[in-house]
């Protein structure tokens, strides 16, 4: 039986989950509590090292990276539902929209994510408890990051990574203009990879994402919003919401 383990139907988390429902493969859910750094404690750190999420684990064989797990999942499980093209090239295509969206799209939205959300997971926490888990974090990247999200990131980056924003949401309009689907004329693992991130930002980067400045982009969103598996995942499994207190 595969067995995932990732926060909710978000993010990098919900490539592989959403890779699953497409393809109709049975699978056992495990969510983790990001509020209780669930992925920080040492159960988890002994199936992926990193401390991050997702993971898959196919009869013991452990798969991280979530990309690499939705292309490890057409490889070990193929079904009738196929996600890649078959063409050499249009498959290349696909490789390189989510190569793209891991290595920038990605991080300029979740940087503004911290900004928004996660700092109030990291200030709520006690000097000393803050300190205490920042050891439990094995990567020191992400020990920075959190440090950031604590004190505040600076207002330079932001501003930068609001920028790659724009840049990335009108390199999709403008693709999305004279294509149905990102790459080989079907729906695969580029735009699963990419609404990922892209989903929901009409309400949070509003000034950016509107039927107006990217109607191409909207259009797109809502037609993978509206396919039966994409609603049934959301329907499944709920989304945690990160952000500021309710009363605050």
């Amino acid at each position: 039986m595969l067995k995932l383990y990732s926060f909710g139907p978000g993010a990098n988390s919900l490539k592989p989950m959403l890779t699953l429902f497409e393809k109709g493969l049975e699978y056992e859910q495990h969510l983790l509590n990001p509020a209780k750094f669930e992925h920080h404690s040492d159960w988890y750190k002994a199936l992926n090292p990193r401390g991050q999420v997702p993971a898959l684990d196919d009869d013991g064989r452990i798969v991280t990276e979530s990309t690499v797990i939705c292309e490890y999942l057409e490889d070990a499980h193929p079904t009738a539902v196929k996600l890649r093209p078959d063409d050499p090239y249009d498959r290349a295509q696909m490789r390189v929209w989510t190569k793209w969206v891991d290595e920038y799209f990605c991080w300029c939205v979740s940087t503004i994510g911290w900004h928004r959300g996660v700092k109030f997971m990291a200030q709520q926490l006690s000097d000393a408890e803050f300190e205490e888990h920042l050891k439990k974090i094995p990567i020191p990247e992400q020990q920075v990051k959190w440090r950031r999200a604590r004190e505040g990131f600076p207002q330079d980056l932001l501003d930068e990574e609001m920028r790659k924003i724009g840049v990335s949401v009108r390199k999709l309009d403008d693709h999305l203009a004279h294509n149905e689907w990102l790459a080989g004329g079907m729906f695969s693992l580029a735009d699963i990879c990419n609404f990922a991130i892209a989903n929901g930002m009409e309400l949070g980067f509003a000034e950016q994402v509107n039927k107006q400045d990217t109607p191409h982009l909207v259009r797109w969103i809502e037609q993978i919003n509206a396919r039966p598996k994409v609603q049934a995942m959301f329907a499944a499994i709920p989304r945690e919401r990160l952000g500021p207190p309710k009363d605050g």
